[in-house]
């Protein structure tokens, strides 16, 4: 990993997500790529007079002085951290400075709501998971060592979700690093019985791995949705990520789909990557 961007909106999440980079990078080595997406309308970026122009450059001053501010913080230093201004109105325009810089990861905070699925669903963060090729790593709150010893990957075992998963190997493939699998089993339509489960997880893993190595670290868990599946585990072993595959621009929702309520776990307070499914 050698390069990181975060997203800076200058809230307190953006901050969280900042110190999260920090820590990765100087495990890393990595840089930091510290973009803001100043909002300013066609108007004031393309009329030529004097008085739009003066607007334009008092809002990219401002931005500037905010960065100064943002970026002097006591963890950051001794972190290679390079700051950059677009005039991107959307979010879903990061993956296109992540892929012009080469990133390997992009961190974002969020304030999140009740589960898996409310991290995203409606946020800048959704935005920015729907159009990105690489990891995005959402966190929610104040990080501490960022060592990821227990990674659960949950996903359906399709074959489609291979390419997340190799992935997620790549990303984790560490000795101090645990990472299990993990299908959830629902009522319903889609309820597998044990034979059925194992046989779809070794076709899967076969097709990824070309052998049977991480059966092993698979586990099956049932539950009433995919979220409270997730959840419930993750807290069993005491993980450190959740990490999860998604279908880019359709989202999370048809991972997720037909899984949300209001009953859902409280907050999902672990660190969550994303994993995007190349079709």
């Amino acid at each position: 990993m050698k390069k990181i961007i975060v997203p800076v909106d200058f809230s307190k999440h953006s901050e969280y997500a900042m110190e999260a980079a920090s820590i990765l990078a100087k495990k890393h080595g990595a840089e930091i790529l510290a973009l803001h997406m100043l909002e300013m309308s066609d108007a004031l970026l393309t009329k030529a007079d004097n008085e739009q122009n003066a607007k334009a450059i008092f809002f990219l001053k401002l931005a500037e002085q905010k960065f100064e501010d943002f970026l002097d913080k006591d963890y950051l230093k001794g972190v290679d951290v390079i700051p950059i201004v677009k005039h991107f109105k959307v979010f879903s325009e990061v993956n296109e400075v992540a892929k012009e810089h080469s990133v390997d990861l992009i961190v974002m905070g969020s304030h999140g709501a009740s589960g898996l699925t409310e991290i995203f669903v409606g946020s800048n963060t959704e935005r920015v998971v729907r159009h990105s090729s690489i990891p995005v790593l959402v966190v929610k709150n104040k990080p501490t060592k960022m060592d990821f010893n227990t990674v659960v990957f949950a996903c359906d075992f399709s074959s489609e979700a291979v390419t997340a998963y190799i992935n997620a190997s790549k990303m984790f493939n560490s000795n101090t690093t645990n990472l299990l699998l993990l299908y959830v089993n629902l009522p319903g339509e889609s309820f597998k019985s044990s034979t059925e489960m194992e046989s779809t997880v070794k076709d899967f893993l076969f097709r990824a791995d070309g052998n049977y190595e991480k059966l092993k670290d698979v586990n099956y868990v049932a539950d009433v949705t995919v979220e409270k599946g997730i959840l419930s585990f993750a807290k069993k072993v005491n993980a450190d990520l959740v990490a999860i595959p998604t279908h880019g621009r359709t989202g999370l929702a048809h991972f997720f789909e037909g899984s949300i309520s209001e009953d859902l776990a409280n907050h999902a307070n672990l660190p969550v990557m994303t994993f995007k499914i190349m079709k």
